[in-house]
């Protein structure tokens, strides 16, 4: 009796851990992910895609050379790539701007062999996201988009696409992490975005194909890997479906360019030491460095210094992350901005708005004889600030074009001229009212390339 005792407690741990189980039903034997595929891979679809490319005399410039080689003329080239689309409907298919931006012929190839003409209708290359328009296409299959904020690390997710050109290929991973903004991942992965990271092998060709759910929804477009060797190590990268779903209203509306809302700030990520200085717990949020005075945040009551620590109901930790919160909104709409100050948290009502652009009709041009005269200068709109990477907070006037003795004095095209002799100037007009006054000699703040500079010389 006590050596039987003995025998059945030593037994008891294995009789509570859970054996292996060979399959005993068909129901377990056929469990796959067969269903989503069948639902999901009709709508994914194949892109042939050729570009003509100008190639220029490479001894067109040179003053020696350029004589005897100025009748060698180099043909275009065309070029064509390879990559995946997916329809989302209303005859619109989606993929990456790498694979079919500035295409000149554009061929779609769906599941079942079925061959259409494409026309590109809006690319947006920062975004790395491309709309095209199929020609006398009937109804097609269509995704659905799912809601990739909804996504959590580990959930189930199938890549489907057209690797190396082998043909429709579907591969199985899990969401591996979230909010990846190429900040950590150096030359390997293309900072200033915003993606979805899983571990379903993704290679060349796969570009623009689906990531979807086991709903057979689109949580997203493959659009890259982190690889040393040209194939896949698990590491890949897709747009959230959430922005892909924006950038498609906009195509559908007839842009041809994808308008993001402006946040009219500059931000930096708070990290650990910075946490410390404002008195937080934990790193979080973004500092707002800069502002300008027509930001919608500013308008919405927040200044330099606040930190803003979500939009909506979803946290930002980064400047992408930040963009990419407000992008995922339709223009005009209000948004939720919770942020952090001295007196604590607060919670705004900011609406989305464009960039204010400068107009042709601000331009005007420096008449007064001396260095400046030629100047074409235009005053330094938020979106022109963006673009030439100004601060936020930043005013001057921007150089348009410099001819005669301006152009000689060294002003470039793209120059932004904050002060002459330190008198802060905001238009051609006041600079002009400057340079009437008459100097010897002449002090101007400008910036190039994003350096600010001081330069000094006669009159």
């Amino acid at each position: 009796m006590i050596r039987t005792l003995a025998l059945c407690i030593a037994l008891l741990p294995l009789a509570a851990a859970a054996p292996a189980q060979v399959p005993t039903s068909t129901a377990q034997m056929q469990l796959s992910f067969a269903p989503v595929v069948e639902q999901a891979a009709p709508a994914v679809v194949n892109i042939y895609a050729s570009r003509v490319i100008e190639r220029r005399n490479p001894f067109a410039d040179d003053p020696f050379f350029s004589q005897f080689f100025r009748d060698f003329e180099i043909p275009p080239q065309q070029q064509n790539s390879l990559g995946s689309g997916v329809i989302v409907g209303d005859g619109l298919v989606v993929s990456n701007y790498h694979v079919v931006g500035n295409a000149t012929d554009i061929q779609i190839v769906l599941a079942d062999r079925r061959e259409y003409a494409g026309t590109l209708v809006l690319a947006d290359e920062s975004a790395d996201l491309a709309v095209i328009r199929l020609e006398d296409a009937p109804d097609l299959p269509a995704l659905d988009f799912a809601d990739s904020d909804a996504l959590a690390v580990g959930d189930l997710v199938l890549a489907i696409g057209n690797p190396f050109g082998v043909g429709q290929t579907v591969s199985s991973g899990i969401i591996s992490g979230l909010a990846r903004t190429g900040q950590g991942g150096g030359a390997l992965l293309q900072g200033g975005r915003y993606f979805i990271q899983t571990d379903a092998p993704i290679n060349p060709g796969n570009s623009g194909g689906a990531l979807v759910d086991m709903n057979g929804d689109l949580v997203g477009i493959n659009t890259q890997i982190v690889t040393r060797s040209g194939g896949s190590n698990g590491i890949g990268f897709a747009i959230p479906a959430n922005l892909v779903k924006q950038v498609v209203a906009q195509a559908a509306e007839g842009n041809d360019r994808f308008e993001r809302p402006w946040s009219g700030v500059e931000v930096q990520v708070v990290d650990a030491s910075l946490a410390g200085a404002l008195g937080l717990d934990l790193p979080m949020g973004v500092l707002i460095r800069s502002i300008s005075k027509d930001s919608p945040f500013a308008v919405a009551g927040l200044k330099t210094g606040d930190v803003i620590v979500a939009i909506g109901d979803l946290p930002v930790n980064a400047a992408a992350e930040l963009d990419f919160r407000l992008a995922t909104y339709p223009m005009g709409e209000k948004v939720s901005v919770r942020y952090l100050n001295a007196d604590g948290y607060h919670t705004a009502r900011v609406t989305l708005l464009a960039a204010p652009r400068g107009t042709v009709a601000a331009l005007a041009t420096i008449s007064v004889p001396g260095p400046f005269q030629g100047l074409t200068l235009s005053p330094l709109s938020p979106d022109i600030a963006r673009n030439l990477g100004q601060p936020m907070d930043a005013t001057g006037v921007v150089v348009v074009n410099a001819e005669g003795p301006a152009q000689r004095t060294g002003f470039q095209r793209g120059d932004v001229i904050h002060a002459v002799n330190q008198i802060s100037v905001t238009s051609a007009d006041e600079l002009q009212a400057v340079v009437e006054s008459g100097s010897r000699w002449w002090r101007v703040d400008f910036s190039r390339g994003g350096r600010r500079i001081t330069a000094r010389f006669n009159g």
